[in-house]
């Protein structure tokens, strides 16, 4: 975003005095529309024309203006304030925590959130994440109101939340109830069969879960399995489906905070919901049907697979023959939850048993899974340790096509259209988030459907042949997709998976022409040719393992660290040309808007693959420009690009910060007019408005001796301009 020089043409005094009172009156004018949004104590401080986000300037205008304030238009939600806004009643640009020393900006920029210290308050310990919500402000607790309206819980608990008065300056809002839950989990639903109406959600708890009637289709159709697979007994798999768009999201902010400390292949997807199942089927003659059919599903943003699969062994069965009592029960337990911190060893409770874990973080090692050590005598009560959070059993869902490895995992970086067809929803489902994970660290940023049935509210789009097949990986089970997808470039048929007691087979690639019965044996449908030559030493080691009985466990450690191996040899030239295209700092100026970056350079970036290309870290031969140019076309390299993009300028903002700090700006403001001094301000102000509005990596201590700028010049000022800003809120 370009900003002016702030040594600009000076206006005449009298202009300063009109605009400022002008934004004054916009802030009057907002207080009216939504006394709500703004109690009493936060209309001191805050920014120029702070309020809610309908009211407020555009973000960083250029000083002076003028024009009115900006309503919501029509259909449009009035949002309250953004953060900034909340904290008008400290000091400027951020409340102050309990856990901070006084005058430290909270969030601090550049700083994580540790997990919140359990207060005891109520019988589910909800005050523990008190300190997130500014005193007195529509924090994360007004945010959950809003959503939830009536339902949660009694008038006078709304009221009383909402203008208590705090005991002492240190205290804050707590979180409403189902807030924690709300962290983990959206809604737990129970989905049966029913004769008249096919699959049916039976139970939606918590009550106030919402859910659009496309939403509870797909979830109907996606918990049972779409063919005659004979599913006898009970069967796990995983699903992913669109989020139908318009609905707030409870705890955005917070669970914003939380998504920035995660690898970037965890980071949720605010369009998709992920929904995680533990099915029964068995044989009960007092049923008319002569079955008991029923499946209990967890529905999450979060992509934990083996923490929810873990969670399912532990409830489902007893929920089959508690009910929906203990369904309450389980949910109460999940309400109980600390927050999902990454980095932080973490206990959740649930029904008598406690698992342990660690969320990864951007931090962390690639490659490494710092497993959570074994029980300790403090840690009697732990039940299980999860190594893992969300890791698949990668050779178990590989063996079916132990020799293309390699070619797979080709096909998934470039963003192939690819099928997976499979007997059952548990294989399909973890052989399609095997896939995906297999270019970690890099995030698969196409669509992908562990498990997809004829029923899905995208099987037009996904199965038309009027145009080429989606960049997606389809995970189906129904026997008609083996016609339906045939026009699909690149298909897998595996078998049903079993732990390998021998070598496996080599499969060898067929052509698509021979997928034409629908009992075509296991293997992989393609005519793509691979870039690079196949790697003999990774197929002679796993060989090696199976003979001589290595645990599956061992195994799949050994192909994540080839895979990981492989993409990294992939990635890091790459990442070192993108590094680049960074303005040198000696180019970034106080006085000047940040320096852009350079423009990526197709010809440019091949001609460094000569001397610092993959080569340096692989062994491996083949064609490695070709690869390159296939993948710079892919949504996997415009996701990659876009995200290094947003860093390298959100670090030029930073350093433009830290510039400015540097300088002498109290100096500066006294060779300088008034309307010129103010028009100093306001910027300053805007640019730590952006700092926190955008996460900016800046340490705690420049925001505050940017602060301390401000305030001082502002205390230069004569006595009328410090009230009009006073009065305004720019201190």
């Amino acid at each position: 975003m370009e900003t002016q020089p702030v040594n600009n043409t000076a206006a005449p005094a009298a202009a300063v005095t009109d605009v400022l009172k002008g934004k004054e009156t916009r802030l009057i004018r907002c207080l009216q529309r939504c006394p709500r949004e703004h109690p009493a104590k936060q209309r001191r401080g805050g920014l120029p024309g702070a309020g809610c986000g309908a009211c407020s300037p555009e973000r960083g205008a250029a000083f002076p203006r003028s024009e009115g304030p900006r309503r919501a238009g029509p259909g449009r939600a009035h949002r309250g304030p953004s953060l900034a806004g909340r904290a008008g009643a400290l000091p400027p640009y951020g409340p102050h925590p309990p856990a901070l020393p006084a005058g430290m900006v909270w969030p601090p920029l550049g700083a994580r959130l540790a997990p919140p210290t359990p207060s005891g308050s109520g019988g589910s310990g909800r005050g523990d994440a008190s300190h997130l919500t500014p005193r007195g402000g529509a924090g994360v607790g007004a945010m959950s109101r809003r959503e939830r309206g009536p339902e949660s819980g009694p008038a006078g608990a709304e009221v009383a939340a909402e203008d208590a008065e705090p005991e002492s300056p240190d205290q804050c809002l707590s979180l409403l109830p189902w807030d924690r839950f709300s962290a983990w989990l959206h809604c737990v639903c129970v989905v049966g069969f029913d004769l008249e109406l096919g699959q049916a959600v039976e139970v939606i708890y918590p009550p106030h879960s919402k859910l659009t009637d496309k939403e509870k289709t797909n979830i109907c159709y996606l918990s049972f399995p779409d063919s005659n697979s004979g599913c006898l007994g009970d069967t796990q798999f995983c699903f992913r489906f669109r989020r139908s768009p318009g609905r707030k999201v409870s705890l955005c902010c917070f669970l914003d905070q939380l998504d920035r400390d995660l690898p970037v292949y965890l980071k949720k997807d605010s369009a998709y919901y992920y929904g995680y199942v533990y099915f029964r089927q068995v044989r009960d003659k007092s049923l008319k049907r002569g079955y008991f059919q029923k499946s209990l599903v967890l529905i999450s943003k979060l992509p934990y697979v083996h923490l929810f699969r873990t969670m399912l062994k532990q409830i489902a069965p007893e929920y089959f023959e508690k009910s929906e009592a203990f369904l309450e029960a389980v949910c109460s337990d999940v309400d109980r939850w600390p927050p999902p911190v990454p980095g932080k060893v973490l206990q959740l409770p649930i029904m008598g048993l406690i698992m342990k874990l660690r969320i990864p973080t951007y931090r962390d090692k690639p490659g490494t899974t710092p497993i959570v050590q074994n029980m300790h005598q403090a840690d009697a009560q732990i039940s299980m340790a999860l190594p893992t959070v969300h890791e698949v059993d990668l050779f178990r869902c590989f063996c079916p096509v132990f020799f293309h490895i390699q070619m797979l995992w080709e096909l998934v970086l470039l963003g192939e259209p690819l099928v997976v067809m499979a007997p059952s929803p548990a294989e399909s489902s973890e052989t399609v988030l095997a896939l995906v994970s297999c270019i970690s660290p890099l995030k698969y940023c196409s669509d992908f459907r562990p498990y997809f049935t004829i029923h899905d509210s995208e099987f037009k789009e996904y199965t038309t042949r009027t145009q080429a097949p989606p960049s997606v990986i389809l995970g189906v089970t129904n026997p008609f997709f083996a016609k339906t997808l045939q026009h699909w470039p690149h298909i897998i048929r595996i078998g049903d998976i079993k732990l390998p007691g021998e070598v496996p087979k080599q499969v060898k690639v067929k052509k698509l022409k021979n997928l034409k019965t629908l009992d075509s044996k296991p293997g992989v449908y393609t005519s793509y040719k691979p870039y690079l030559n196949r790697d003999e030493e990774i197929v002679k080691q796993l060989q090696k393992g199976v003979q001589q009985k290595r645990p599956t466990e061992a195994q799949s450690v050994i192909l994540r660290r080839y895979f990981l191996e492989l993409t990294e040899s992939f990635i890091i030239p790459l990442e070192r040309y993108v590094a680049s295209l960074m303005p040198l700092q000696k180019c970034i100026s106080p006085w000047k808007s940040p320096p852009q970056l350079r423009q990526f350079s197709q010809d440019d970036f091949m001609k460094t693959l000569e001397k610092a290309g993959p080569q340096l870290t692989s062994g491996l031969k083949g064609d490695w420009i070709g690869l390159y140019r296939h993948f710079l076309k892919s949504p996997n390299f415009d996701g990659w690009f876009r995200s290094r993009q947003k860093e390298m300028t959100q670090k030029l903002e930073a350093l433009h910060l830290e510039a400015l700090c540097n300088e002498n700006l109290v100096f500066w403001s006294q060779k300088h007019t008034e309307v010129e001094t103010v028009d100093l301000v306001l910027k300053l102000k805007n640019k730590l408005l952006q700092a926190d509005r955008e996460h900016l990596p800046v340490k705690t201590d420049t925001l505050k001796k940017l602060q301390t700028h401000i305030h001082d010049i502002i205390l230069a000022l004569p006595d009328d301009l410090q009230d009009i800003l006073l009065k305004t809120g720019t201190t």
